[in-house]
């Protein structure tokens, strides 16, 4: 229960940093400005997690060069994650994230060469389908950039689970969250000298809270799985949903559409079937 718990309030954070992206977008924060102090004000909290808990000790590794090429996905993917709710309603925006399972599968059995069965294959093209239903050629309230940088964010993301995936073998996730943070924060600080801007206060609180938020999140996310397996975390996921329908309401009075619930439903089924298939898998061998 406290794994699940800290899962919800993970989930919760990103939605909320997400929401806070796309408002300070809609008050001319540049992308660059909002990862680079996404980043940095996550720092201290997470030099802080790893001093109360793991030790700065645990954060060695002799595999610098695997956490710098994971870095440098793990920009790109952070920055079309912004810009797609830049782009797109924030449920919409949530909802084509969810595709990540499906495009994990996919390089899994290509880069990995994993075996995978009729069974996956069939939940990534009902996914698929999913996609297709929200996205509808009719649907002329999406633009077709968001849609493409979402699904391209989606895609880097599941790269990224490949690659946490090979780290996993040797390196422990507190490692892997210490590095990324740290690596990440000299070539973000170079494209903040190159687009960052003076803002109002409350722009300034909004990109306090996206480095906050952000922050908190990913040290639940950590937490969360200290107490209990992927697979029993893994479901609260899609409350992100919930999250980002709820903060879309209350902020630009916006209510997602039925295509998007229905999309949903098949995108969600879809990766909760592979979420389970993957367990089956792992408890048989």
């Amino acid at each position: 229960m406290l794994a699940i718990g800290l899962r919800i309030v993970a989930i919760a954070c990103v939605a909320i940093m997400l929401a806070a992206v796309k408002v300070a977008g809609q008050r001319g924060v540049h992308v660059m400005e909002s990862l680079f102090y996404r980043q940095f004000l996550s720092l201290p909290l997470i030099l802080g997690w790893l001093w109360l808990g793991p030790g700065f000790a645990s954060v060695r590794t002799a595999r610098i060069g695997a956490h710098t090429g994971r870095t440098m996905v793990g920009i790109i993917g952070m920055m079309l994650n912004f810009l797609s709710v830049t782009l797109l309603p924030l449920a919409e925006a949530t909802t084509i994230g969810f595709t990540v399972p499906i495009f994990a599968t996919i390089l899994s059995a290509l880069i990995l060469k994993e075996a995978t069965g009729i069974h996956r294959w069939t939940a990534v093209i009902i996914g698929f389908c999913g996609v297709l239903v929200m996205v509808h050629p009719d649907a002329n309230h999406f633009p077709i950039t968001g849609v493409t940088v979402g699904i391209s964010a989606a895609i880097t993301v599941a790269f990224i689970s490949i690659l946490l995936r090979q780290i996993g073998r040797t390196e422990a996730t507190a490692t892997t969250v210490f590095w990324f943070t740290i690596l990440s924060l000299p070539p973000l600080a170079i494209g903040l000298i190159l687009f960052g801007q003076s803002h109002d206060p409350l722009t300034w609180g909004l990109l306090a809270l996206i480095g906050l938020s952000g922050g908190v999140g990913q040290l639940c996310l950590t937490g969360a799985l200290r107490w209990a397996p992927v697979s029993v975390v893994l479901p609260m996921d899609y409350s992100s949903l919930l999250w980002a329908t709820l903060l879309g309401w209350l902020i630009w009075d916006y209510w997602p559409g039925g295509s998007t619930w229905a999309g949903a439903i098949l995108i969600v089924g879809s990766g909760l079937y592979i979420a389970w298939r993957e367990r089956v898998r792992s408890t048989v061998a």
